[in-house]
């Protein structure tokens, strides 16, 4: 499980779920829905400290910082390690924010052959964020 820290920066909420906006860093902010509100849950207020929890099975990777698709939540940084086994890969990711993991496909990595010190961005869908206080 990833786990990264930072507070929140904005709360919108509609019935009873809030997209949640984290600043991990000044540059580096993810979004995340949960079914709570500011009503329902005590720790969703404006600059509150947060962990930002994803598994590394929903980490999708991308050499283009900029790749237009709907995946708003992106952390770029260099690989770190990459452990190749007969059916998957896992790919350590350093960023200002702290080390990510991610699992891929050893045939993505085929595809992709990926190397310590490339540079990447690591994509989390919003859905695939949860928040721990």
């Amino acid at each position: 499980m990833n786990k990264l820290k930072g507070h929140i920066a904005k709360i919108k909420t509609s019935g009873n779920l809030s997209r949640v906006d984290v600043a991990l860093s000044e540059d580096i902010v993810v979004s995340a829905v949960v079914i709570e509100t500011p009503d329902t849950a005590a720790y969703l207020k404006k600059n509150n400290e947060v962990y930002v929890l994803f598994k590394e099975t929903e980490v999708i990777l991308s050499a283009d910082p900029e790749v237009e698709i709907s995946l708003v939540n992106r952390i770029p940084g260099k690989i770190s390690n990459l452990l190749v086994g007969d059916l998957f890969c896992e790919v350590s990711i350093q960023t200002e924010v702290g080390e990510i993991r991610s699992v891929i496909s050893k045939i993505a990595w085929e595809r992709w052959p990926m190397a310590v010190k490339d540079p990447v961005t690591a994509l989390v869908k919003i859905n695939e964020i949860m928040l721990q206080e």
